[in-house]
This record gives C-alpha cells, structure tokens and sequence, in this order.
C-alpha cells in the first residue's frame, strides 16, 4: 500500500494560526508575508487531540464554589524581581524572561536557581545553549556553590520531560526556549511549529505538577521575543529585560503578568557577582546630576506604583543638514516631535536650522507623558545655554495648544521630590489646588508653557533678537 504524502500546512509566525495553503496576508491576524511552510507530523490511525491541563474528564463547577489556592508564592532571593512578579512566582506558573544577548538574562536566572535551590528544593537547569562547564565557570565568577542545582545538557523534549519526571524538581529553568524541539515534528528547532509545541508541553507539565517553569527567549530586532506569537499568549507571565550591554544599570519590566500588576520595572545593576538589586533607584539615576549644566532638568515619572525620578538631558546644536535631526534616547520619538513644535509654534523659539537630542540619564526608558514639561524645559535651557537649578524639578504633561496638563498621582511624585531634597517643583495650575507639597518642598503653578519657563528661568528672554 502506498504512503499518504505528507501534508504541508502554512504557519503564521505573529499568532500562530495555520491555513492549508500560502497567502500573502495572515487571515487570523492581518499580518503580511509571516506565512512559512511546514511538514505536518504524520500518525498511525486517527490522532489524539492534545489537552493544555492534562486528560481526564473534569466536572463543571460554580464559581462560588471553587476555592482560591492559599499555597504561598516561591520566595525570590531578589527584591526586584519579586516586585515584578507581583510578590514571587505562583506554584504551576509559566515565566518567560526575554532580552537581547549578553544583557543578563542567564546570570539573573543562575542567580535565582542557586538561591532557590539552597531554601525550597532542587534546581533543574537545562542548558541547550551553553555546556555544563560554562555554566560552572560562571557560577564560580558568581561566588554560588551548585548545591541542589542540578544541570541537563539536552535540547530533545522527551529527553527534558522524562528528566523532569525523575527529578522533581522546585523550580524548572529552560535556557532557552528556541533551542528545544520535538522529533515528532518534522522541522528544525526555533521554528514556530516547535516553539509553540515545546511550550504546550512543559507548559501541560508545569500546570499538572504545579511546578513553576522560567523559560528564557530570544528577541528580534524589532525588539519582540523571537517564534510566533502565540508564545507570548500562552505563558502566564512576561518580562523584559533592558538596558546598555556597556552599561552598569538593568531594567526588568513586565508587559503581561496574569498574577500582578503589568506596570511593575524593576531597577538592577550589574555588578562582578552577578545582578543586585537597587534600593534606591531614584538616587541612583541622580547621582551625577550637576547644578550647573544647562538642558539638565529632573523629571518625577511613574513605573506602575513606583514613583521614579529622571534626568532628562537636551542639547541643541546649530545644523549644515538641509533637513535637523531629532534624537531620542529613552524618550518616545513622538513626543519630542511634539513638544519641538509646540516649543516652535507657540513660543516662538527656533528650531528649524537647529539639531535637537535628547537623552533619559541611566538607560531609563520613559513611557508616559509626565517628562514633556522636563524635556521642554531642558530644549529651553540648552538653546539659551542657561542652567535650570539643580533642585528644580518639573511634572506635567504639554498639549497642543501649549498648556500644561495634569497627570495622575501628583502627590506620590511630589512626595519623592520632597524624600531626596527638591526645593521646588513646575506643575500645572489645574493640580495646584488639590495638592499638597511636603514641608520644604515649593510648588510653581503653570498654565503653560511660557509660565513654566518664566518659573524655571526667571528673566531668560523666549525668543531671540
């Protein structure tokens, strides 16, 4: 009898979704020309479907009656870390921990499987990008001894599964994700086919055991994590990590966590015994903050329930391009476009024949409209190449229209001010009077723009001539 031919089915690499044939737009998620060709993997009668929470028929319950679970959450060695999980990591949960190479994901990991492995039980690490010996030397530079951390030097899932069942682990560390893949599936590993069924199955183990599972993974240039999608919907957690290979500081930032908060950062430096925590990141971003630099000005931003304070650096520079260049660095493109032609429009003040840069101190990126009113202030400061003061500090959103708008949770940011000495503060009028400064700290109400400079640079002409 003759073999069937194998079947080919076309996987979407953004969501995942499969169709019988090629087309140039994804028909589950509009994306284009993310179609690749893939063997379907051949069986011997009618398949079995596969189920996420494991086989078995389960009774339909009321919701009422279902008991939340009052097991506590794995205790964490890191502060940081356990503030970005939400408290820890909750028993049968997938993490996926994502960063470009060399930023400090496997340290941050070897770091928490040693610590775990000294308190709760056994560490299983699988390694399916680095030998037994590389993670041995790292762990000495680490200064961790490898009690109850146990390594595998395997890539095959069966492999990782049967290990998983003889060891019993506390704790599950796959570094990383691309690397493993199932020889049931007829492509090579990395592929979206195997990330996604490698996922489904230590995801199945993880729930079944309630065994907490970190997976590591990938990132595209683009900055997404690498494989379809459909990775990310899975996993009950996602965290990013951050920050300048050639510099000291890390941020850990979650964008999906399905037990906290999503808004959480937390604030790391790499240190020659692996990754520290931060107590105090708003010192730290401060520490080389100078009275006497114009286009300096410090910005009170919010990461989730963290008030953080930045320094947000301008420089104008006289251009010979027909077009002037606008750079952000830790500030959203947009943004800087807008508070330049609000600066331009509504002020009058230059900047047609001049290059604008602007730069977040510390590899910090800022996400919210809170440093317009900084940045506007520091673009000010260095054109007219005058210093706004060292304990000046400014919060407040710029419209269009050249106004200063409010944002939310004003006394949270000011209380930080206050904490690390700030004298005074540029907010917006419509906050002014639901507010309330701490003692030492001075509030400077602007309407807009042109206020806000006047109470930053009193006496400093807006416009030249």
């Amino acid at each position: 009898m003759a073999r069937a031919k194998p079947k080919s089915v076309f996987v979407c690499g953004d969501c995942g979704n499969d169709t019988p044939k090629w087309e140039g737009r994804c028909p589950s998620c509009g994306a284009w020309n993310t179609l690749s060709e893939m063997r379907a993997p051949q069986s011997d009668g009618a398949a079995r479907p596969r189920q996420w929470l494991g086989s078995g028929q389960r009774a339909v319950r009321e919701l009422a009656e279902v008991s939340a679970d009052s097991r506590s959450r794995l205790a964490l060695p890191s502060a940081e870390l356990t503030r970005v999980l939400g408290g820890g990591i909750v028993p049968g949960s997938v993490v996926l921990v994502a960063g470009d190479p060399g930023i400090g994901k496997s340290t941050l990991l070897l770091g928490v499987a040693a610590a775990v492995a000294g308190r709760v039980g056994p560490v299983l690490y699988i390694a399916g990008e680095e030998s037994a010996a590389q993670i041995k030397l790292r762990a000495d530079r680490l200064g961790l001894s490898g009690k109850g951390l146990f390594l595998l030097e395997s890539t095959l899932l069966s492999d990782i599964l049967q290990q998983l069942e003889d060891a019993k682990p506390a704790l599950v560390l796959v570094d990383s994700i691309q690397t493993v893949y199932d020889d049931a599936i007829p492509s090579g590993a990395g592929t979206v086919a195997q990330i996604r069924e490698c996922a489904r199955a230590l995801m199945e183990w993880a729930k079944s055991r309630d065994v907490p599972v970190i997976l590591t993974g990938h990132v595209t240039k683009g900055g997404d994590v690498a494989g379809p999608r459909v990775l990310e919907h899975m996993v009950d957690a996602v965290l990013y990590m951050e920050g300048d290979p050639l510099s000291a500081w890390r941020l850990l930032r979650t964008v999906k966590n399905r037990f906290g908060s999503t808004n959480e950062v937390g604030v790391m430096e790499m240190a020659q015994d692996g990754l520290r925590d931060v107590e105090d990141p708003s010192k730290a971003f401060l520490s080389e903050h100078r009275d006497s630099a114009p286009g300096s000005v410090v910005a009170a931003t919010l990461e989730g329930s963290r008030p953080l304070l930045v320094e947000v650096q301008a420089l104008t520079s006289p251009t010979v391009l027909p077009v002037p260049r606008r750079v952000a660095n830790g500030i959203d493109l947009s943004r800087l476009l807008l508070v330049c032609a609000v600066l331009t429009r509504r002020l009058g003040v230059s900047l047609a024949s001049e290059d604008v840069l602007v730069n977040v101190a510390g590899g910090m990126r800022v996400s919210e409209p809170s440093a317009d009113l900084g940045m506007a202030l520091a673009i000010f400061s260095s054109q007219r190449n005058v210093p706004v003061p060292a304990t000046t500090a400014a919060i407040g959103e710029v419209g269009l229209g050249g106004e200063v708008r409010r944002v939310p949770q004003m006394g949270r940011r000011l209380g930080e001010l206050s904490r690390l000495g700030f004298r005074q503060c540029i907010v917006p009028e419509s906050a002014a009077g639901e507010i309330r400064a701490d003692a030492g700290l001075g509030l400077l109400p602007a309407a807009n723009l042109a206020e806000a400079i006047e109470r930053a640079l009193p006496g400093v002409r807006r416009t030249r001539g």
